[in-house]
């Protein structure tokens, strides 16, 4: 167990130190674009230079409260929160998403009342100069903290990274505007400020969007739960994964329950053996503990049970809704049926059930069912 722990914890330190380096070169170089922004946009009295500051100064404050939500997040479990504060994260990446929507609304309003009341902007080479080192600035930066990100599972950072991107994208508009202007005198600063508080309102909805899906709990990740159950499998005595559920306590802190197929002649000792391997097993290459390992029993050298099993299988599985079989398990002298059937989210489980016990009581009217229904919630 604790080998377990040991693992987990240096590959978490080692995580905060990237995100906290990654958001500190974040802040510094966000700062520093926004402080020659905001000059050249006052010096060129140009709102969308000085809309373009306000995003870079976003992103700063969006760094910061990036690395007080890791630090936080890093705090150890205790009884009060025995799986760790893991979850602090989402809830920083809530507030970075709120402080991009409200730099947006702010960005929209202002470039509104330019459009009402205009006002001529005057650009030097200089100032030039300037906005276009920043779009290399902001290219070079996105793609670094978008990888950062991405190495170390951050949403916030990988938001962050893509939002740099975009950010050159749009300091690169406020440049073809200034050359338009000084060409042809024709000044597009409102509607170029106005086009990028709609790009940035919708950059806010879509993290914060992002960053509620990940609170309400999303499907497990297909891969995952695939190489979960291939694991298991690949154990002689294992017949067959179901019903996986993956719990998540933050960035790269999942917890999983299963259930598996085994002889029905197997002893417990086996069977304890057994599960604890898997658990091991499970850990080391996919780093999901397995918080519990349910046991189904399938019935062994029984042609009647066989036959029985695939006749229910195929009644089962003719129903659009019934997505898997599972769970069959059947006792000839206390004569019992018990199967597991996972039901899609097109049908209300109770009427699910009550079609399949209708149809198994009419067909094995012998015999006590028990039916037990499942949510579709992986793969």
């Amino acid at each position: 167990m604790n080998d377990k722990q040991s693992i987990p914890e240096t590959a978490e330190m080692n995580r905060d130190k990237i995100i906290i380096k990654t958001s500190i070169t974040g802040i510094v170089t966000n700062v520093l674009l926004a402080s020659f922004k905001a000059a050249v946009g006052i010096m060129s009295n140009s709102i969308a230079v000085t809309l373009d500051a306000v995003n870079n100064l976003s992103d700063a404050l969006s760094s910061i409260i990036t690395i007080v939500g890791t630090k936080l997040a890093g705090r150890l479990p205790d009884r009060k929160h025995p799986f760790g504060y893991g979850r602090i994260e989402y809830l920083s990446a809530m507030i970075v998403s709120g402080i991009v929507l409200y730099a947006g609304i702010t960005a929209a309003v202002e470039s509104v009342k330019k459009i009402i009341s205009p006002e001529k902007p005057d650009y030097s080479v200089v100032s030039l100069v300037i906005i276009a080192v920043a779009v290399v600035v902001k290219i070079l930066l996105g793609r670094y903290v978008k990888a950062q990100g991405e190495k170390v599972n951050s949403g916030s950072l990988t938001a962050s990274g893509a939002d740099a991107m975009f950010d050159a994208v749009l300091s690169l508009s406020v440049l073809g505007s200034a050359v338009v202007f000084m060409v042809s005198g024709v000044s597009l600063e409102a509607w170029v400020g106005a086009v990028i508080s709609v790009f940035i309102i919708k950059s806010g909805i879509d993290m914060m969007s992002d960053t509620v899906n990940e609170i309400l709990g999303m499907r497990a990740d297909r891969k995952t739960t695939a190489r979960i159950k291939q694991l298991m499998e690949e154990e002689p005595e294992v017949r067959g994964a179901y019903d996986l559920v993956m719990y998540n306590y933050g960035p790269d802190k999942n917890y999983a329950s299963v259930h598996i197929e085994l002889p029905e002649n197997m002893m417990v000792r086996d069977i304890d053996r057994l599960t604890r391997k898997l658990e091991t097993k499970v850990y080391k290459e996919t780093g999901v503990f397995l918080a519990g390992v349910g046991v189904y029993s399938f019935n062994v050298g029984n042609d009647e049970a066989a036959q029985i099993r695939k006749d229910v299988r195929e009644k089962v599985l003719k129903h659009d809704w019934a997505v898997q079989f599972h769970g069959f398990y059947l006792d000839l002298e206390a004569r019992e049926m018990r199967f597991d059937v996972v039901m899609n989210f097109d049908i209300n489980p109770m009427e699910g059930l009550k079609i399949l016990y209708e149809e198994m009581r009419r067909d094995y009217p012998d015999y006590d069912i028990e039916i037990a229904p499942d949510v579709d919630v992986s793969d």
